[in-house]
């Protein structure tokens, strides 16, 4: 950590004179420090740095901000706000082989109720574990555990490639008969 502190001002493998010995150390300083800053501090590679703080008690780690594209872009209120006024989000992801769903808090990125026909409970009881009863059976399940971790309302926005009909409807339109009230956002 020293030397990622101190970058290019510290030097490994140097042998110190003690008395009438040569002893190896493993850091020593062969730079100087101007007004308690580190002259030259090495950058790190995913864009998180490290700095000293007032005293140079301790390091202290930020994340550099995304320079945006186009700075004079207006945020609207309804973006700013849409994460706290609909906190929770369903995901539904269908393959050609099991059913998965799950409800997530948007701002902590936290699931709160996940279920899928590939758990060891819901898989055997199904016949199959892709068509419309298993998706109608993920839909239910998810909306007890969700009512059990007292959420009763979700947002649904379909992804890109995906058409709001067939076993995603009938995920969403279970779990709006099992009391959860889902929001669903078509384009």
């Amino acid at each position: 950590m020293l030397k990622h502190v101190f970058g290019k001002v510290w030097n490994k493998g140097v042998h110190v004179y003690g008395g009438n010995r040569v002893l190896p150390c493993l850091y020593v300083s062969t730079g100087g420090f101007h007004s308690g800053q580190v002259n030259c501090a090495q950058r790190s590679f995913f864009g998180v740095e490290d700095f000293l703080d007032d005293n140079n008690s301790r390091p202290y780690t930020y994340q550099k901000e995304k320079i945006s594209k186009n700075p004079q872009k207006h945020v609207s209120f309804k973006q700013r706000t849409i994460a706290y006024i609909e906190p929770f989000t369903l995901d539904v992801f269908i393959s050609k082989r099991f059913v998965s769903a799950s409800i997530t808090h948007r701002v902590t990125c936290k699931q709160v109720a996940v279920a899928g026909t590939n758990s060891k409970d819901i898989k055997a009881v199904l016949k199959s574990r892709c068509d419309i009863p298993a998706c109608l059976a993920v839909g239910q399940i998810l909306a007890d555990r969700a009512r059990e971790a007292d959420v009763y309302t979700a947002a649904y926005t379909p992804r890109d490639r995906d058409k709001f009909e067939g076993k995603i409807r009938a995920v969403v339109q279970s779990l709006i008969d099992s009391g959860i009230d889902v929001k669903v956002y078509l384009d």
